[in-house]
């Protein structure tokens, strides 16, 4: 069977994503300016940091069918499947724990196998051991030769990808922040600033190995460290998908603000982070923040 590239172009992204400011007192008062880079503007289905990774991929993968990773309420994996959905290719989710298989689809699998996604249901062990070349095999064997993405779609090829976001912000900003779940959309953001810019990662997950895993997308994408970027590891509210009614009166609160919808995961960790580091002094007054907003609701 032949296969011919993919024209994402013909899902016509909105790119450059828009820049917006955000007039706030919690920041203005400490002579801090707030701009927020709407990535969730991109693609109604494909948005934010979910297109800069996984475009480049699947212009990679060229119409193969496409197998990846994720847990029962991944982003990526719904992301994948309105992928597959929209210009006609298979996909394949790879879900973490075999408990669900045998109970009711929730909302988020329930849409990837309304866009035609299968959805094969592993144990835990297994989801844990992904990446060895056994179960990658095992893989294979099941479903076919395909094109292999990891879990939260972040490679070398996404990191490559997402340095357009650190493009299309030089200039406008001396920090650009982005929460993090993986580590591929900081790796490419910080390779795109400028000198003199640098980016600031919101880790939502807790276990401090963020870090080694944005290091070696950077060895792998570019041959090194590429670009100035630091983590501050306080704001995961107790990990992923873990909220707090703190975080949601604060989402509410700046949804009021600004107009924004703020999806609460990973888009309102960073938001709240940055209003308490303004608040810390941890921006010297006259420094411009552009927060990425990487998702919706």
């Amino acid at each position: 069977m032949s296969f011919e590239a993919l024209d994402l172009s013909r899902l016509q992204p909105v790119l450059p994503s828009p820049l917006q400011p955000a007039e706030d007192e919690r920041f203005a008062r400490h002579g801090v300016r707030l701009l927020l880079k709407r990535d969730d503007l991109i693609h109604p289905e494909l948005p934010g940091n979910k297109w800069r990774k996984l475009a480049p991929n699947l212009r990679a993968a060229a119409g193969r069918p496409v197998l990846t990773f994720g847990g029962a309420y991944s982003n990526h994996l719904r992301a994948t499947a309105a992928a597959g959905r929209l210009l006609g290719f298979p996909t394949i989710g790879v879900v973490r724990g075999d408990e669900l298989a045998g109970r009711p689809l929730n909302p988020s699998l329930a849409r990837c196998a309304a866009d035609g996604m299968t959805l094969h249901f592993v144990d835990r062990t297994t989801y844990r051991a992904k990446a060895r070349p056994e179960v990658l095999a095992g893989l294979r064997s099941a479903f076919g030769e395909c094109c292999v993405i990891p879990e939260g779609g972040s490679n070398a090829l996404a990191a490559q990808g997402c340095t357009e976001l650190g493009r299309e912000l030089r200039g406008p900003a001396d920090v650009v922040a982005v929460a993090c779940g993986t580590g591929g959309t900081l790796a490419g953001l910080a390779a795109g600033l400028a000198p003199g810019q640098r980016a600031l990662g919101i880790p939502v997950l807790r276990g401090g190995f963020l870090g080694d895993a944005v290091r070696e997308l950077q060895q792998e994408a570019f041959g090194g460290p590429a670009g100035s970027w630091s983590l501050d590891e306080r704001f995961h509210f107790g990990g992923y998908a873990r909220t707090t009614p703190q975080l949601h009166t604060f989402a509410d609160d700046f949804e009021q603000r600004h107009g924004l919808p703020v999806e609460r995961l990973y888009v309102a960790k960073l938001l709240y982070a940055l209003t308490a580091l303004a608040e810390e002094g941890a921006f010297p007054a006259g420094t411009t923040v552009a927060a990425v907003v990487t998702g919706r609701p």
